[in-house]
């Protein structure tokens, strides 16, 4: 084989795939409750997004940055009229955006140390790598950019403890996704703005698996009523076109002047005409209030058919992110669940992890926990 093995790969290889469902090369059809790591919110090849794709196929792909792209203002319009931020730099991934996000946090305080938490996961270059609180991502790759420390999560004093007059940043998930879909608790958010506007400290929150109305909002801090200095997008934003944005406050805007960051790729236009066709579908109210119905209705099914099984310890779920931590490495459910025809993830070693479409029906909601039972049972 000519590729790294920088993956474990389960046995599927995908022939195609439509709304919820994938098949794989033999026909063999499965319920895709992974999207993609948290990437097709609405869905595999969604209409709207399709055809926005292929309007600009038949215009143009690429013509640099030296040059004005009229979509790029208009989806960035549509992400600051959404959200407390007023300025976007768009890039091709999360760790882009993150890593922007930390630059500019370090340009615009002249500080340099990032706080960021246990459990976390922000990237895999070597500044988001350094910010993800998981030395499984370290191991490795020798000495880790400096000034980074980690707290833990939900916990302000240890928060306080490595806070100092040389801190930039703290650097967040209101939800830990890759962590174990760890919720973040109220008090604590609010401590942490406290702690940030008492010490001059930015607030950077990633949404890169919240955003894009994955936890039943717009983005996930809303569920919190604070406004984050710096906030950052990927994965749902183009529903399967690499993209990635940095978003941030006015004030912070004269630190990202002509010259201060840059990426040929990024903002490109098919990623754009993507991210503006999701954007006029899951910004809308009634597409929220109905992903917040029917994740009601999945907390239903699973408080009736998965938190009594003996195995499951805790279900912890946020809009259409679930973690069903089990007392047992989950490993070998997916691998079961696979077999079943239902395609979910691991959260760490033992927390069963479920990012569905938010266009899926309850039908399918209703067909997957009745998979999971049959698995953990």
């Amino acid at each position: 084989m000519a590729l790294f093995p920088t993956y474990s790969r389960f046995p599927v290889a995908v022939q195609q795939a439509k709304g919820t469902t994938v098949e794989d090369i033999n026909g063999k059809k499965y319920l895709d409750f992974g999207s993609g790591i948290g990437v097709v919110n609405l869905g595999h090849r969604h209409p709207t997004v399709q055809k926005a794709v292929e309007e600009q196929l038949n215009l143009y792909w690429h013509v640099s940055n030296l040059y004005h792209n009229p979509i790029q203002e208009t989806v960035a319009t549509e992400i600051t009229a959404n959200s407390v931020g007023d300025y976007v730099f768009f890039c091709n991934s999360g760790a882009e955006a993150n890593e922007a996000a930390i630059k500019l946090a370090r340009k615009a305080t002249g500080k340099d140390k990032i706080i960021t938490f246990g459990k976390s996961f922000h990237g895999r270059t070597f500044a988001t790598m350094a910010a993800t609180g998981q030395d499984k991502v370290r191991i490795g790759f020798g000495k880790m950019l400096e000034e980074f420390a980690y707290a833990t999560y939900n916990d302000i004093a240890s928060v306080k403890k490595v806070a100092d007059d040389n801190t930039a940043a703290i650097m967040l998930e209101v939800v830990q996704g890759e962590g174990g879909v760890i919720l973040a608790e109220e008090a604590f958010i609010k401590d942490i703005v406290t702690l940030c506007k008492a010490k001059g400290i930015l607030l950077i929150v990633d949404e890169i698996q919240t955003g894009i109305g994955r936890t039943g909002k717009k983005f996930g801090y809303e569920h919190y009523g604070i406004e984050p200095d710096i906030f950052t997008l990927a994965k749902g934003l183009g529903n399967g076109l690499p993209i990635g944005a940095m978003v941030a406050k006015k004030a912070l805007g004269e630190h990202f002047g002509s010259g201060a960051h840059g990426s040929t790729f990024g903002g490109n236009p098919l990623a754009m005409s993507a991210a503006n066709a999701v954007s006029s579908i899951v910004f809308k109210d009634s597409f929220l209030q109905e992903v917040v119905a029917k994740a009601e209705y999945l907390a239903q099914l699973l408080q009736e058919h998965i938190a009594p099984l003996f195995k499951v310890k805790a279900i912890r779920q946020k809009g259409f992110m679930v973690g069903i931590e089990c007392d047992e490495a989950v490993g070998p459910h997916v691998v079961s669940l696979i077999d079943q025809g239902l395609l979910t993830l691991n959260a760490g070693e033992n927390v069963l992890r479920l990012l569905p479409p938010l266009t899926a029906s309850k039908e399918e909601l209703h067909q997957a926990v009745q998979l999971i039972k049959v698995v953990l049972k």
